[in-house]
């Protein structure tokens, strides 16, 4: 598996199986950039409907970029985007390519009391070797009780205490982890929170550079 960082939480996980690859691209939000010119998606996976994870500006072109591409959402964003996005709920399981993905989770971590818990779905992806390879929560605490090889884990958000980033990452204890939600942070302080996720876990942690990809 080869992950590359488009910022904040846009991954794209391309999957070798023999021959042929299968490329899936996760949350294209408003805080990434460097997805616009990608082709040959195999699916489009969008974990909920905050901008900062679904740019509905930029969304369009990259469709029609990859009209090959299966689209994927929250039940409430694939109702919100209409047309050819499929919803997935908490359960559904189904193929991309050589890949089987599962939506598990199903509500976003709760941002303050007063503001309704909107859906959210966690994405496992299974490979061949690993029913989980992948693991990608968008922004939620769900800990799916499973092996997770790779967790792209939230680093920080104002949903998000460092405490609580800390313990979500070793509840999930994947083999190894890469941070994503990074984008509110400014960056000569992402190191502080980095750290801590580094340190405080037992898990494998890597910082991907930007807009490299990086084999797992």
């Amino acid at each position: 598996m080869q992950l590359t960082h488009f910022g904040h939480s846009c991954l794209l996980a391309e999957f070798k199986n023999d021959s042929a690859t299968t490329s899936v691209l996760f949350d294209p939000g408003n805080f990434s950039h460097g997805f616009e010119g990608i082709t040959g998606l195999d699916a489009i996976l969008i974990t909920h409907q905050h901008p900062d994870h679904a740019d509905t500006e930029r969304l369009p072109a990259l469709v029609d970029a990859n009209p090959q591409a299966a689209l994927y959402a929250d039940p409430q964003t694939a109702e919100q985007l209409g047309g050819p996005w499929r919803a997935v709920n908490v359960g559904d399981e189904f193929t991309v390519g050589s890949l089987t993905v599962r939506g598990v989770g199903g509500k976003h971590a709760v941002i303050h009391p007063e503001i309704p818990v909107i859906d959210n779905i966690s994405y496992l992806i299974g490979d061949g070797d690993h029913p989980a390879r992948l693991m990608h929560p968008g922004d939620a605490l769900f800990t799916p009780g499973e092996p997770v090889d790779v967790l792209a884990t939230p680093a920080a958000a104002p949903w998000l205490k460092i405490s609580e980033a800390v313990d979500f990452l070793r509840a999930v204890a994947p083999a190894r982890a890469v941070p994503i939600h990074q984008a509110i942070i400014e960056p000569n302080a992402r190191g502080i929170y980095y750290g801590r996720l580094s340190e405080m876990t037992d898990t494998d942690f890597q910082v991907l550079e930007a807009e490299k990809g990086t084999a797992f």
